[in-house]
């Protein structure tokens, strides 16, 4: 079976930074992956996708600020998050679908596999 399990989450102040870790079981970059976030009340958004090849696309809200990547050897998605805001706070889940490409789509519905999440709180 397929996990993937989160890491990294916390409490910082706005302006701060985070780096979410996502560990995968098996080999999954040869797969579409991603970032996504929730708050309560609100739908599952996509915060940032990367592709087999490293294509990556991102919500705009989060571009300039956030970086997906990824680290074949230890077989690791990240999310780095640089100046933070309040709005950003939410529980962050990493995702992954069976096909290579992403179709440049931010949408939960394209995703198979997802882990439990990380919870990101931003203070004012």
């Amino acid at each position: 079976q397929v996990q993937l399990v989160e890491s990294g989450g916390g409490s910082v102040q706005a302006g701060g930074t985070l780096r979410l870790s996502c560990a995968a079981s098996g080999s999954f970059y040869s797969r579409c992956m991603g970032w996504f976030r929730q708050d309560p009340g609100k739908e599952r958004e996509g915060v940032a996708t990367i592709d087999s090849i490293g294509r990556t696309n991102y919500a705009d809200s989060v571009k300039g600020r956030f970086t997906i990547s990824q680290d074949k050897v230890k077989n690791t998605l990240y999310l780095q998050m640089n100046s933070l805001k309040p709005e950003d706070t939410g529980m962050y889940f990493c995702a992954a679908r069976y096909q290579t490409d992403c179709s440049g789509h931010l949408s939960r519905a394209i995703m198979a596999f997802w882990g439990k999440g990380t919870l990101v709180t931003v203070s004012s």
